[in-house]
């Protein structure tokens, strides 16, 4: 008997490229041995619902899309309860995490690669009652992401963050807060901070530091500090920019969870969507809770441990 694939795919996502090679890949997958369901999702957060409801359950599920795509299945499989390897088609126009993974930009070498993949486990983000895969992030910026014009994104990539994102400098906000991370307590006021599982954000690697693990049940988590002046504001872009500058203002941890309690409400993004504004943000790394579907001959080799 035929296993059974469900794929859910958004066709706006990127270009909208998946659509003219869907036939393609579904071939792909049932000459692999899958009877196969396909699902386009129809507005945001269907995603999420439909993975959590799959009808009769699937032995696989597949997402296609950017990063929100992925953000959204997800959170419908850990929503489940249900134990459903997941395999990734990476189709946005940033795919930040598939970058970290290695994974392929070709649609059809990608779908080739979830049937010859090893299932590996994940850590995925709680950000209070919300699953996120790989970044949640306030401040400077951060809405950029969310209310950059997704026909701009299509067409410059992840450069169209940063060219909306110069529109905005000279409005950068703060934000008083105090963050605890295990027995530390910061504070201060802050344009930015970023709670990330990824060497990739927006499009950059490297921002989030070295020697980063996506299965190590700790979280990357940056806080940069309002600048001063020109000067300082320069020094912190050259201490993100070089990953390796130090730089008072900014302030690197690693740990488990993190809390975030803030005087006024704060606008967030999980997975380069708006997450909703809040005071208080408690955030947990849960560990390997995720099974991916990776080939073994990708580049997850440098950012997964050497166990299953």
């Amino acid at each position: 008997m035929d296993q059974r694939l469900l794929l859910i795919y958004n066709p706006f996502a990127g270009t909208g490229s998946f659509k003219e090679r869907l036939g393609d890949v579904v071939d792909i997958f049932v000459k692999g041995g899958f009877a196969v369901e396909v699902y386009p999702t129809q507005s945001p957060g269907d995603g999420a619902r439909k993975a959590a409801a799959p009808g009769i359950l699937p032995d696989i599920i597949v997402a296609a899309g950017g990063d929100g795509t992925l953000d959204e299945v997800v959170t419908g499989i850990l929503k489940s309860g249900n134990h459903i390897p997941l395999g990734y088609i990476p189709v946005g126009s940033t795919n930040d995490f598939a970058a970290t993974l290695g994974l392929s930009g070709n649609i059809i070498e990608a779908a080739g690669d979830i049937l010859g993949g090893e299932e590996r486990f994940i850590d995925i983000g709680l950000f209070n009652n919300r699953f996120f895969v790989y970044v949640a992030a306030f401040g400077a910026f951060t809405e950029v992401s969310y209310g950059t014009n997704q026909s701009m994104k299509n067409f410059f990539g992840h450069s169209a963050y940063l060219f909306e994102g110069l529109r905005h400098i000279g409005d950068i906000k703060s934000y008083a807060m105090e963050v605890t991370i295990g027995s530390r307590k910061v504070s201060g006021e802050f344009i930015y901070g970023m709670v990330t599982n990824s060497l990739s954000i927006g499009g950059m690697k490297n921002l989030t530091g070295k020697n980063i693990l996506l299965d190590d049940g700790l979280f990357e988590i940056t806080l940069i500090r309002r600048p001063k002046n020109p000067i300082e504001l320069q020094e912190i872009a050259g201490s993100l920019i070089l990953g390796n500058a130090e730089s008072r203002l900014v302030e690197t941890f690693r740990a488990p969870s993190v809390s975030i309690s803030a005087e006024k409400e704060v606008a967030w993004t999980l997975d380069g969507e708006y997450g909703g504004s809040f005071k208080e943000a408690r955030l947990v790394n849960m560990s390997r809770s995720i099974g991916l579907l990776l080939d073994e001959e990708r580049g997850q080799k440098e950012v997964l441990q050497t166990g299953k």
